[in-house]
């Protein structure tokens, strides 16, 4: 009978040996949990049976894995994440019926479709928020992959212009504008250079974000002498292949706008708010108008032709410039228009007897009726941990610990082959008793 008892020791030892082993091998694996052997011991019972009885060996009880937290090694991935305290990040494949698994791995990555997925390609589980990132929607039910958006969706047409321009007051009259007609004051030839003094260009929106050019034409038209102490320039703009009326009641061509200066260079007319007239270059959406201002700082003087500033208000749908995650796992896209719109927050899971868990490799688990219903939360809520941005979870394995585990189940192993070596030594002795 010894023999058989040894033999379980040996099993034992064999078992404990596997487990301290694959601790070792996944020291690491991104947030692999340990285990550990537990043991029971073998005794034949029954009601008649005296008390002074030898057991009969050990058996495996179970394989337990400890859910403690591993450290967080700093990353420099943003989807690199790891949750601070209890929980687990939910995955789920592809397929309507496709398994859900819980997992602490958090190194996330975009695939091809714009979905962020786990490294075996499973889709990240996300509750769906409106725009200021408050949950919608909770429980097993509602949760969903999330997916990137390429840009932004929204776009504005350019309502209001503010700029201001610095005139030289040494600048001369063209000298294609001087044959210029008195009855013909709106003759102006944006091909020829010579029938204007300076020109910029800018960019507007139309409503579908669509940019076009916004060239405008500064001509000086008189030099002060006499009583006139005043300097007049006109300015000639064009939206992509259409120029811009600053008068309404001109019938006959676009109009352009009269800047006028003092003899200080004061700029005194216009004085306000300039409402442009509609117009529609080649392929814009719908008409634009806007209110153009020349702000204060529209002066003439003894410097060269400077546009000092531009504002204006419109701009196209912006393309993806960022991802960041929050400590409450709100996914936030940032454009390159400024905008900023919430993906969703990121799923954290918890059960009441974790170590009921299925293990499934690669750190993912499913449940069991050991380990109960997840309880579905948003991070840092009911328990749930905090997540990292830039971290990633390691294993929990401690090498030294596990190699004094080592040393001990190899000597248990030892220990138990001693015993059946002399239980066949006592074999042996007594079968040779006849000779």
């Amino acid at each position: 009978m010894s023999f058989y008892t040894s033999l379980s020791g040996l099993k034992a030892a064999q078992t404990d040996l596997g487990v301290i082993s694959n601790n070792v091998a996944n020291v690491g694996t991104t947030a692999f949990k340990r285990s550990n052997t537990e043991f029971a011991d073998l005794v034949s019972s029954s009601p008649t049976q005296s008390a002074g009885i030898a057991g009969q060996g050990t058996r495996l009880r179970a394989i337990n894995q400890q859910f403690t937290q591993g450290g967080l090694a700093s990353s420099e991935r943003s989807l690199d994440l790891a949750i601070s305290g209890q929980g687990f990040f939910v995955t789920r494949a592809s397929g309507s019926n496709a398994q859900i698994a819980y997992t602490r791995n958090g190194s996330f990555s975009v695939d091809k479709s714009r979905y962020l997925t786990d490294s075996s390609g499973a889709y990240l589980q996300v509750l769906p928020t409106d725009s200021t990132g408050t949950v919608t929607s909770s429980g097993i039910t509602a949760i969903r992959p999330v997916q990137l958006p390429l840009t932004s969706g929204t776009s504005k047409a350019t309502e209001e212009i503010d700029l201001a321009v610095t005139f030289p007051s040494a600048a001369d009259v063209p000298s294609a504008r001087s044959a210029y007609s008195a009855s013909s004051p709106y003759a102006f030839d944006r091909n020829d250079p010579n029938s204007y003094n300076q020109s910029t260009t800018t960019t507007v929106y139309d409503t579908a974000g669509t940019a076009y050019p916004m060239t405008t034409y500064y001509i000086r038209e008189n030099i002060p002498s006499g009583s006139t102490t005043d300097t007049n320039w006109t300015a000639h703009t064009f939206i992509g292949d259409q120029e811009l009326s600053y008068d309404a009641s001109a019938t006959t061509q676009p109009a352009p706008l009269t800047l006028t200066f003092d003899s200080a260079g004061v700029m005194t007319a216009p004085t306000g708010t300039i409402t442009t007239d509609a117009i529609t270059p080649s392929g814009a959406s719908a008409p634009l108008s806007f209110e153009l201002t020349y702000g204060g700082a529209t002066k003439m003087g003894a410097v060269p032709f400077t546009m000092t500033s531009f504002d204006q208000d419109g701009f196209a749908a912006g393309q993806l410039d960022n991802i960041s995650i929050g400590t409450d796992g709100l996914i936030t896209a940032t454009f390159s228009n400024g905008d900023t719109q919430a993906l969703g927050k990121i799923v954290v899971a918890n059960f009441s007897n974790p170590e009921g868990l299925r293990q499934l490799g690669d750190s993912k688990w499913s449940a069991t009726g050991n380990s109960g219903e997840p309880m579905i939360s948003e991070a840092a809520s009911n328990g749930a941990g905090t997540i990292q941005s830039g971290a990633l979870e390691q294993a929990n394995v401690d090498i030294t610990e596990e190699l004094v585990a080592l040393i001990q189940a190899q000597r248990n192993f030892s220990a138990n082959a001693k015993a059946i070596e002399a239980a066949n030594t006592m074999t042996t002795t007594i079968v040779n008793l006849r000779s």
